[in-house]
């Protein structure tokens, strides 16, 4: 029987410190649930047939590459395919025995949410990818898609994160982040899938001061003690304002959701993915709100947050 591998790692939300991580503050992030799965088959050959699946089964993408250059061979996607052969490239270049035998390789994937929502869909491929490859997921992820690396931070964690770096070191701490009103809080999604890649480019020529790092950084401290709803929606209002104010844009609840009783927090960039809300009232009410404004795509906070299993493999 052909060797196998399996791989998983959990998806992820920011709650705190989007943009401003980039520049050394510290943010709170929290894993999920829901994932993605990667299995790994060898046989003979020397190609790499990839296969990607939505929650309900449905292909997302198919792929051939070829294994000298990784370039691909027959694809449903060129984009997604160069994509890919970027991350072979870069793992390669991380352990030069990375797909270095003369194989067949069959990878399929799977995924527990729409790889549009902005859960974690990159960050969960460089993940198993770098377990599959036997390299560092954030050297990985620097030579891939970029980014502050929290999100690979909770791929691998089975509770939230405080995490912070700089261009010297990566530090990721368990946040204490188990608030007793977590029955009040709830994920929306707003059904558009923020290019990650151009809104840290956009954020890249703002000014951003020492003191608005360290604002964020003592918000993302205090999240994570707020001992009620109350002092949890102020915190969550003044770090919305913080960011509008760096970034010169309207927060997500004045811009949508002006009417709405409780907070509307933007998680990630701005402009798309998910928001996380608070509510004083039932489930259903604050669900029937939203569901009105036109977005059905609605968890409550412990359906997706605080997972319990990281990457791991199987052989």
């Amino acid at each position: 029987m052909p060797p196998k591998h399996s791989f998983r790692a959990n998806g992820k939300v920011l709650l705190t410190g989007e943009y401003l991580v980039l520049d050394g503050a510290l943010a709170l992030g929290i894993p999920l649930s829901v994932g993605q799965r990667m299995q790994v088959s060898e046989g003979s050959g020397s190609e790499i047939v990839w296969e990607s699946l939505r929650p309900n089964g449905e292909q997302w993408f198919t792929g051939r590459f070829d294994l000298f250059g990784f370039d691909p061979i027959k694809t449903s996607d060129e984009a997604v395919a160069l994509r890919l052969k970027e991350i072979f490239e870069s793992a390669v270049r991380l352990n030069s025995d990375f797909l270095s035998k003369w194989k067949k390789y069959r990878v399929r994937t799977e995924m527990d949410f729409e790889p549009e929502w902005g859960l974690g869909s990159s960050s969960t491929l460089i993940t198993c990818i770098a377990a599959w490859a036997d390299v560092d997921p954030y050297d990985l992820l620097e030579t891939t898609f970029g980014g502050s690396g929290y999100d690979i931070a909770c791929a691998m964690s089975d509770h939230p994160v405080l995490y912070q770096s700089d261009d010297l070191a990566i530090d990721v701490q368990d946040a204490a982040f188990s608030p007793r009103f977590s029955d009040n809080l709830y994920f929306v999604y707003l059904g558009q899938k923020r290019d990650t890649r151009l809104a840290a480019r956009e954020y890249a020529e703002k000014k951003v001061s020492s003191k608005d790092i360290n604002e964020v950084s003592t918000i993302s401290r205090s999240i994570c003690t707020a001992n009620n709803l109350s002092e949890f929606d102020s915190l969550l209002k003044a770090h919305e304002e913080l960011i509008g104010t760096v970034l010169g844009k309207k927060p997500v609840k004045q811009d949508l959701f002006d009417n709405y009783w409780g907070e509307v927090k933007s998680l990630g960039a701005w402009g798309g993915d998910f928001v996380l809300a608070t509510s004083s009232k039932s489930a259903t009410e604050t669900e029937a709100y939203f569901k009105n404004k036109g977005y059905h795509t609605f968890f409550p906070y412990k359906q997706l947050a605080l997972c319990k299993a990281g990457v791991n493999e199987q052989a």
